[in-house]
């Protein structure tokens, strides 16, 4: 299977996604889902167990509930697909809730999905990162006591979510940038690792408040991604 680099869009969202399976496998279970909501948009990153066939299983699994639910407040998804999961390996998973209405995040991440915020280059304190609080668990086996944060964003700011199949050095290489499309090639490339599934996503916050009457009547359709 060849490296994969696609990207994508949503009313208020621009994203890259870099990934591939472990050398020796078709199928990831490393699996993504960008899902647009009315004033929002759902960014979801899921890892399940080790690879191959079972590990995508839990991870298409978790996707679907995410995809039905992308509405939801992000605690109430973690727990629905903790349900949805418990007849599978399981997996680990990092989501976010962009908020079209307020211009807020709010994430949590259960596992090993690093994630990361980067404000834009035109935002005040542009030199700000912040990185997503991860908590032990596996949705599907066992659950930390949730606890969601939020954020403030801004037009352009960069979003990047990593499953470990990416080194976690790739967090130096994040920066304000206003092409993501490269910096997404250059640091999947330089930090990906041999040894697992692999899938880093990156996101550009697009939202534009001339877009908030549009949001109503715009067509909305959830885009998962994997390797198969």
């Amino acid at each position: 299977m060849k490296d994969l680099i696609i990207s994508g869009s949503t009313p208020q969202l621009r994203y890259w996604v870099a990934s591939r399976p472990i050398p020796g496998e078709w199928i990831s279970g490393d699996q993504y889902l960008v899902a647009p909501f009315p004033h929002g948009v759902l960014v979801a990153v899921v890892d399940g167990l080790g690879h191959g066939s079972k590990a995508a299983a839990a991870a298409e699994a978790a996707v679907a509930v995410l995809a039905e639910h992308a509405g939801d407040p992000v605690e109430s998804l973690v727990q629905r697909c903790h349900v949805a999961l418990r007849k599978t390996r399981g997996a680990v998973m990092s989501l976010a809730t962009l908020n079209g209405l307020d211009n807020t995040m709010s994430w949590l991440g259960i596992g090993n999905v690093e994630a990361m915020l980067v404000s834009s280059c035109k935002a005040p304190g542009s030199s700000r990162k912040v990185s997503l609080m991860l908590r032990g668990g596996i949705v599907g086996d066992r659950l930390p006591p949730l606890m969601t944060a939020s954020v403030p964003l801004y037009p352009d700011d960069l979003l990047f979510f990593a499953t470990d199949g990416i080194k976690s050095a790739f967090i130096r290489d994040v920066r304000c940038v206003e092409h993501p499309y490269e910096l997404i090639h250059q640091i999947f490339f330089r930090h990906v690792r041999g040894t697992d599934d692999a899938l880093l996503l990156g996101a550009k916050w697009t939202r534009d408040e001339a877009m908030q009457d549009d949001m109503q009547n715009t067509n909305l359709f959830p885009e998962v991604g994997n390797t198969h």
